[in-house]
């Protein structure tokens, strides 16, 4: 399967030259550090791009990504997987890792292959950009997740944490989401980082209860948790909140603003 940009020239610059200078300027020089996995948000690059770059500008180069989002749209199966071919950006195409995706099936049966889940989905694709531009080549999975129970989401984070361990050369788990949506600048500061602090505290059935708990309407609940997970089987210790910020930061409107995070997970 090829997959055309589906939010080129809406979410990010349309054309090269444009988008690397802009994806340049978020990615600061910083020392490189390893990391089992990070959460980093997938609003336009104008307002979030800041946040996902001081991330990836942290993290030493994988060869293969395991990348989870959540399903915005609605469309196709709860889990999906895609497991060949590539993924065009205006920076080039980038190739699905067909190996570890089948690893995944075997090893988590809910996931379905299934094209319609993301086709329009853009909270995947503001990632590649990002990975292109910091190194020549890579592979990755993409995983859309629009189930809401816990339960399949613990089950796939130990799939992912098998196939990591078992893997030659471990892949970055990446969970893609936003924070709270569309309140007031402090009610939403309260409500992100209440989030914010189970994420740091590696705690997935944390992050699951607080989010349903305080009405968090943290959109990648679901990539967190079972990213979380994972990391924690794989021998996660440590959450780093990088850099917090919203749009109203951006806008200036602070009346009903989007939370955006970027934390390692070591």
């Amino acid at each position: 399967m090829h997959r055309a940009p589906a939010v080129a020239g809406r979410f990010y610059p349309a054309r090269p030259a444009e988008l690397r200078r802009e994806l340049e300027s978020y990615l600061e020089k910083q020392p490189q550090q390893a990391a089992i996995g990070c959460v980093v948000p997938h609003a336009g690059i104008m307002y979030s791009g800041h946040v996902a770059g001081a991330v990836y500008a942290r993290l030493q180069p994988f060869s293969s990504y395991i990348i989870l989002c959540p399903n915005h749209s609605g469309y196709g199966q709860p889990l999906a997987i895609l497991s060949e071919g590539e993924w065009e950006t205006p920076l080039g195409d980038a190739p699905i890792d067909a190996a570890l995706a089948r690893a995944l099936k075997r090893a988590c049966r809910l996931l379905e292959e299934d094209e319609a889940a993301h086709r329009f989905e853009h909270s995947l694709e503001v990632q590649l950009p990002f990975l292109q531009c910091l190194q020549p080549s890579f592979r990755f999975v993409p995983i859309a997740l629009g189930v809401g129970r816990y339960e399949p989401l613990e089950e796939l984070g130990r799939a992912l944490a098998h196939v990591a361990q078992e893997s030659k050369e471990r892949p970055l788990l990446v969970a893609s989401s936003d924070l709270n949506h569309y309140e007031p600048d402090a009610i939403n500061r309260a409500k992100d980082h209440k989030a914010i602090e189970r994420i740091l505290a590696l705690d997935p059935r944390g992050l699951y209860d607080t989010v349903r708990r305080e009405d968090i309407s943290m959109c990648g609940f679901g990539p967190t948790v079972a990213m979380l997970t994972a990391a924690k089987l794989l021998g996660a210790s440590r959450g780093e909140l990088v850099r917090y910020a919203n749009s109203g930061d951006i806008t200036g409107d602070r009346s009903h603003v989007v939370g955006y995070a970027g934390i390692l997970i070591t």
